[in-house]
């Protein structure tokens, strides 16, 4: 018979509805039974792309016995961290107190039945080996613990909330604070004067700088050894300061990092995309699950590298990674799917990973030449030592002059092997796909590709961040409030605050891509209007992670650092200051600044784990520069086509339509026979632009 977990939306539940653990989803009914019983609570944390979620369910959880001494000693509550972000974070950073480790999934946590967590892990296996305790044995003993030492175990629940709750960023004038940020520079153009000497722009930005160029790994790409993680938040953020300082060294690690995971096998070189992260330093093996949340940052970061220099390599990285997004991500709806998972028929990489004779059977000769040359298939088997993932061993100019070919003709063999071979391996079984769309990592996918369709002059692509955009509008958006997943026609869980700050920064990128249009700025504004009502913390500065009216739970975080995705705060801060500037709203401008002051002593001490938010206090510093770009429409596509090839992070440039109403102030320019641009960095102004040429010099 299923279990509770039958009625839920989440794949990753669902996965786990036909176990014989009495699972319950989060919520007042199994916290109130672990209250009534007296029982600890038994939280398992995962998601559906998660390998050692599987293990540890084949292992665990599908076993009756395992299943009997859960049932009688817990109640067991299992959460997808997908969905459940608020949970998932909160009993990361306990298990890391903990166990003074990093976390990851599955997490299992054991929590007093007030959700105080007392002790915990991540995977264990049934029985012990390489020396993890058997799960069987830690369910005993901690059921043990509870019956004869509870009053110690509820002691250290309420000693390590109190403890996770000092770890808060705190303001340190209880008014929001001033301390690093002052009050003036988020209004003023040019300088950075208005920032306290202790913690300028430039201080954070050659903080962050030095931090990661010490790690860099000049060889192989990217900062520090194995497993080595894409890090968009950490690449867009030292080439932004690359270009701002004139920084080759920096540069050059950042173009290197790209090339380095486009060439390796962290890149699906037939099918597009990138996966989750590399188990060695080389790039070449990978965690073979795709996530959404990193393929969308991953697509505008590769636009934005190509701007920054041209390279072919990353303009075909973009064109990949846009059309899988749309060929096996978007759903018929319009919006896009979670994930694909690690494994298929109970292995992880099957799906992906090759035998060199099964290669050679699908190509002629010449073709398997060129193909394995440029590929690795003619070195030994990297997978395991049984079997070759691709990854681009050699460039094309070395593998014709190995064949004695010319390079146009070898180019097009391997571009011919690629498409049978994907051919091929689509015949395979898929990996599954979590079919759940998710706000925040929807807005992810928006943006990138409508930044990347802006770069590369792509309708195609534009118009499906656009679908995907009026999915979220139409289904996730109710009340004037956000909705956190959906699937399967139904929308629930309130939004967090990731849902509100990215989604803001892909409205307004949305924005700059297309004519301006009313509604598009009408639901900006109204997403910065929630994250100010209901997320601004009013004593402090800053955001909470959850809303004011959600579920209280037994911590609020509120956390500023860039993990596999920027931080809400980060990005609340960036694109408030944005659509602040865009529109001359101040308001928004002064939360950005309070959100700044609020975590500049984490700028000051660490700026490498605060990517985001020093790009937002760089341009709270130095104002972006707004462009506002009126004329006939004809005459204005070169114009905007000019800007988007350019490397220019701290530009928004809007093309408002011929008959404007009802637009702020700021925006209200009048309309010409001839175009013009009307260019602002906050309170600045030039006057009225009617040359290309001036308004590329005006924006350098």
């Amino acid at each position: 018979m299923p279990n509770r977990l039958a009625r839920e939306t989440s794949p990753y539940l669902l996965q786990h509805a036909g176990n014989p653990v009495d699972w319950h989803p989060w919520g007042e009914e199994a916290l109130a039974l672990a209250r009534a019983s007296e029982r600890p609570i038994l939280l398992s944390v995962g998601y559906s792309a998660c390998h050692w979620c599987h293990v540890m369910a084949h292992e665990c959880f599908e076993d009756a016995g395992t299943a009997a001494l859960m049932n009688r000693f817990f109640v067991n509550i299992k959460v997808d961290r997908e969905e459940r972000p608020d949970i998932d974070q909160i009993y990361q950073l306990a298990h890391h107190m903990i166990a003074r480790r990093p976390g990851g999934w599955p997490l299992t946590m054991f929590l007093t039945p007030e959700g105080r967590p007392f002790f915990g892990g991540t995977y264990f296996p049934k029985h012990s080996r390489h020396g993890l305790p058997g799960f069987d044995e830690v369910l005993q003993r901690v059921a043990g613990a509870w019956a004869g030492q509870r009053a110690r175990l509820q002691a250290d629940g309420d000693a390590l909330v109190h403890e996770l709750a000092g770890m808060l960023p705190q303001g340190s004038t209880g008014e929001g604070g001033d301390a690093g940020v002052g009050a003036g520079a988020g209004a003023d153009a040019g300088t950075d004067a208005g920032t306290d000497a202790g913690m300028g722009t430039a201080a954070a930005a050659h903080g962050l700088r030095e931090a990661l160029m010490a790690s860099y790994d000049a060889m192989h790409g990217g900062f520090g050894g194995p497993p080595k993680f894409p890090q968009p938040p950490t690449l867009d953020a030292l080439l932004r300061h690359a270009a701002a300082a004139g920084d080759d060294a920096a540069r050059e690690a950042v173009l290197a990092t790209l090339r380095h995971m486009a060439e390796g096998g962290l890149y699906d070189h037939l099918g597009g995309g990138f996966y989750r992260y590399s188990t060695d330093a080389q790039w070449r093996i990978p965690h073979f699950e795709k996530m959404l949340y990193d393929n969308g940052p991953l697509l505008r970061l590769y636009a934005e590298a190509w701007q920054a220099s041209g390279e072919p390599l990353f303009r075909q990285a973009c064109e990949e990674t846009a059309g899988w997004l749309m060929r096996e991500m978007q759903l018929p709806s319009g919006g896009f799917a979670s994930s694909l998972d690690a494994d298929s028929e109970g292995e992880e990489g099957r799906y992906y990973v090759w035998q060199r004779d099964e290669v050679a059977r699908c190509l002629d000769e010449a073709s398997f030449a060129a193909f394995a040359a440029c590929y690795g298939l003619d070195a030994p088997p990297g997978f395991e030592g049984r079997a070759w993932h691709l990854h681009r061993a050699r460039p094309l100019a070395e593998v014709a002059a190995l064949l004695g070919r010319p390079e146009a003709e070898c180019a097009a063999l391997i571009d011919g092997a690629r498409v049978r071979l994907l051919a091929l391996r689509e015949a395979r079984v898929h990996p599954g796909r979590d079919d759940k769309v998710l706000t925040s990592w929807n807005a992810m996918a928006i943006d990138g590709l409508a930044f990347a369709a802006r770069v590369f002059g792509e309708p195609l692509w534009a118009a499906s961040a656009r679908r995907a955009l009026e999915f979220v509008r139409t289904s996730m958006w109710r009340g004037g409030r956000l909705l956190a997943t959906h699937r399967d026609g139904r929308s629930h869980l309130n939004a967090y605050l990731d849902d509100y700050a990215f989604l803001l920064g892909a409205v307004i990128e949305l924005m700059q891509g297309d004519t301006l249009n009313a509604a598009d700025l009408h639901f900006a504004r109204a997403l910065a209007e929630v994250l100010l009502e209901q997320f601004e913390d009013p004593r402090d500065g800053g955001f909470f992670f959850t809303s004011h009216d959600h579920e209280a739970l037994v911590l609020r975080p509120k956390s500023g650092h860039d993990g596999a995705t920027a931080s809400g705060n980060g990005m609340a801060a960036l694109y408030l200051q944005r659509l602040g500037h865009l529109i001359g709203e101040l308001r928004y401008l002064e939360s950005a600044r309070r959100t700044l002051a609020l975590f500049a002593p984490d700028l000051q001490r660490v700026p490498q784990a605060f990517p985001t938010l020093v790009s937002a206090l760089r341009e709270h510093a130095s104002p972006p520069a707004v462009a506002v770009l009126t004329g006939p429409p004809d005459a204005l596509a070169r114009w905007r086509e000019a800007l988007a090839r350019r490397y220019l992070p701290g530009v928004l440039a809007v093309q408002l339509p011929l008959e404007a109403a009802g637009l702020p102030e700021a925006l209200s320019k009048p309309a010409g026979a001839q175009p013009q641009a009307w260019v602002c960095r906050g309170r600045q102004c030039l006057a009225p632009i009617g040359a290309l040429d001036e308004l590329l010099a005006a924006l350098a």
